[in-house]
């Protein structure tokens, strides 16, 4: 039986990239490459190399200069800080809307998205003095609603808020995580813990043990289980897991439905 399960659900992938087929529309994914995902842990970035941005002269070979230190208020285009980024994140996440709201655990309040500078008006444009503003996006699992609140950082004051329905931006790693954790509770992820172990010599019991890239699955009509047509009015995953400085393990048939807590597998 395991060896069934182990061929058609686990399959590991070492270093090639997965080609995806079949019914999902991805969003915001990088497919598993020999880079891929970040072995820290975190979300991908790119190191900054000696001497980029300065003067050659500034930094010998192999010396990275500290970066520069950061107002608490940027001005203009400029990208937000981090003290802004918080101020912002504070005064969004308060009223009743969402405070009534649902994160992907379940708990109290809607589960936090994303943070960025809000694109400025058309009279705007060509102001070097208009107002700078910030998106911050939230998605309610009580009721499958996108929320975006913008907030003027200049008065401290939620200036628009907007709802929305079957929009589903990419993953958070929050959302990626807690779709792990689904994952390898339930039956299906049989094939995963299978592959972690003959990868690893372990038990995979938690998403801590692995890497993961997740890409939003939405529903094509008559091309999935009966379970998955909701995907696109509810958030549904499909992840590409790692073993942390190993290989990735092909799990792409199937698909977490975090909305509902249930998984999936595509039909071949």
């Amino acid at each position: 039986m395991r060896k069934l399960v182990h061929r058609h659900l686990g399959k590991v992938v070492a270093g090639a990239a997965i080609a995806v087929a079949g019914t999902a529309v991805m969003v915001g994914i990088t497919l598993p490459g020999t880079a891929g995902a970040d072995e820290s842990g975190g979300a991908g970035r790119s190191a900054q190399q000696p001497g980029q941005g300065q003067d050659a002269t500034e930094a010998g070979p192999g010396v990275v200069q500290k970066a520069p230190a950061e107002g608490d208020k940027g001005k203009g285009r400029d990208p937000l800080t981090d003290d802004e980024i918080k101020r912002v994140e504070r005064i969004a996440a308060t009223g009743q809307q969402l405070a009534s709201g649902e994160n992907v655990e379940g708990n109290r309040g809607p589960q936090r998205l994303t943070v960025d500078l809000a694109d400025p008006d058309a009279d705007e444009l060509d102001d070097p003095n208009a107002p700078r503003r910030a998106d911050v996006t939230f998605y309610d699992y009580r009721n499958d609603t996108l929320v975006t609140k913008t907030v003027d950082l200049d008065t401290g004051k939620v200036v628009q808020t907007g709802t929305q329905h079957g929009v589903q931006p990419p993953m958070s790693r929050a959302e990626n995580a807690e779709a792990a954790r689904i994952l390898i509770a339930d039956p299906l992820g049989a094939g995963l813990k299978a592959d972690y172990k003959d990868a690893t010599g372990q038990e995979l019991t938690s998403p801590d043990q692995l890497l993961f890239n997740g890409a939003v699955y939405r529903a094509a009509p008559g091309a999935q289980p009966a379970v998955l047509d909701k995907c696109g009015e509810h958030r549904c995953v499909r992840l590409f897991p790692k073993v942390k400085n190993g290989p990735w393990i092909d799990a792409r048939s199937l698909i977490i439905d975090l909305s509902a807590r249930k998984v999936a597998k595509l039909g071949r």
